[in-house]
């Protein structure tokens, strides 16, 4: 008779740690042109009570401002129900510039959302089965993974394909099930 014993991996961590990455990407789409990426990575080294943890509405306005200077044309952002996406200080920022348009899915949605698709590349890809050594090792593969779905646009394509949504000429026109 032959005993096995199986024992449970253990990965000891050192101290507690209140650091978090947050990530925000924009799946840039236009008719005739290649797709686009354009995404922000963030770390936050929260201590209890103090600060935030996660991106703020500014954040998010920050990064659309970006887009718009990168992209050199206006946008029309398709966004899903965060809070952070339908705070006052970003829908007053919306109304108070032309180049920008917000469509707000409607509620419990994902499946419409491309950027969904960004994320579960991003899981299924560089960050599987990974035991991260340290912060850089984090960043350094969140990067690179983020860089390689960026510089395949098939890819951006393929998560808007996964939607159901499809472009059209019209700006402000998404339809589904095309």
């Amino acid at each position: 008779m032959v005993k096995i014993n199986q024992l449970t991996p253990v990965v000891r961590v050192r101290g507690r740690s209140w650091r978090r990455w947050s990530i925000a990407a924009i799946c840039c789409y236009r008719p005739g042109e290649a797709s686009r990426l354009i995404y922000r990575p963030r770390q936050h080294r929260k201590h209890r009570g103090k600060g935030r943890n996660s991106f703020s509405w500014s954040d998010y306005r920050d990064l659309v401002v970006r887009a718009h200077i990168q992209l050199g044309a206006p946008i029309v952002l398709v966004w899903d129900n965060l809070n952070t996406h339908r705070a006052a200080g970003m829908r007053e920022y919306a109304d108070g510039h032309d180049w920008l348009t917000i469509v707000q899915l409607p509620s419990y949605t994902p499946d419409l959302n491309p950027v969904e698709g960004i994320w579960s590349l991003l899981r299924r890809g560089p960050l599987a089965n990974t035991a991260f050594t340290d912060d850089d090792h984090l960043e350094r593969t969140l990067r690179r993974g983020l860089r390689h779905i960026q510089q395949r646009p098939d890819l951006i394509d393929g998560c808007l394909a996964g939607t159901g949504l499809t472009l059209t000429r019209q700006p402000t026109t998404i339809r589904r099930g095309q």
